[in-house]
């Protein structure tokens, strides 16, 4: 589990709700049913007029990907490619085919096994290219989901609280109930303002960040792999991958 992403959702709504602890206010008197409806559901509606629904059924999956993601590990997808540039210059590229069982990554198993058949390195990279291509699109189709959720929530919360308002200037019957009206009223306005910006717009902005992380390590494993395929020298490649990392984390070892 992203342990920033809980963190930091749960920290703004925590600290949202301490503040009204402290300035007096009771927690019930902030929840409204009605208004809840309305901005969820008139932006999740008007979503779904921008959006297929094959994007909107994803969303299960896009909530895994942004509550599960674990930080990559460039330095050690570093190591695992300079590891496989030293079997392939010690043993030849054909010994790295009895090492694809043992590699999780199903794109790093991808390029090899398309290294070790033989494939034309402009054919390796375009197929790798391609898959990065794919990946992208996914995930900016998940961003756009949490994009235009948080976008429409703040309109819809005023729609709300114009609507509201519109029912409660109907019925003045009553002065004593004009206060409480108000506060319903202006509920809905927080809770699109809320909405959008605790919750669906950092969503989107994190989703966006972990894509981009993955499509630089993307990129690494396409730079070594094709490296490995043209022979060269495993001391060239690494330092070549390690201009990806911060100085700290580069790794500096003799190779063969």
């Amino acid at each position: 589990m992203d342990l920033a992403s809980v963190v930091g959702m749960c920290l703004a709504w925590t600290m949202m709700g301490l503040a009204v602890y402290l300035g007096g206010g009771r927690l019930g008197s902030f929840f409204d049913t009605s208004s809840i409806l309305i901005v969820l559901g008139g932006g999740l509606g008007a979503t779904l007029m921008c959006l297929p629904l094959r994007v909107i059924s994803n969303s299960p999956s896009v909530l895994r990907k942004y509550f599960r993601h674990q930080p990559l590990d460039i330095a050690r997808l570093v190591r695992q490619l300079v590891e496989f540039a030293e079997i392939a210059r010690r043993d030849g590229i054909l010994a790295l085919d009895a090492r694809l069982v043992e590699i999780k990554d199903p794109f790093i198993k991808l390029g090899l096994q398309l290294a070790v058949d033989g494939a034309r390195p402009e054919v390796v990279e375009e197929v790798l290219s391609a898959e990065i291509d794919a990946m992208a699109g996914r995930h900016k189709e998940g961003k756009l989901l949490f994009d235009n959720i948080g976008r429409f929530a703040p309109a819809f919360g005023m729609i709300g609280t114009l609507l509201g308002l519109i029912m409660m200037l109907g019925n003045m019957t009553d002065p004593s109930t004009i206060g409480s009206g108000m506060a319903i009223a202006l509920l809905t306005t927080l809770y699109g303002a809320v909405f959008s910006y605790a919750s669906f717009l950092p969503m989107a902005e994190k989703l966006a960040f972990v894509s981009k992380q993955e499509i630089l390590a993307r990129d690494i494993v396409i730079k070594g792999i094709l490296a490995i395929q043209a022979g060269e020298n495993p001391r060239v490649i690494e330092q070549r991958l390690n201009t990806f990392l911060p100085p700290q984390q580069r790794m500096h070892r003799n190779a063969a």
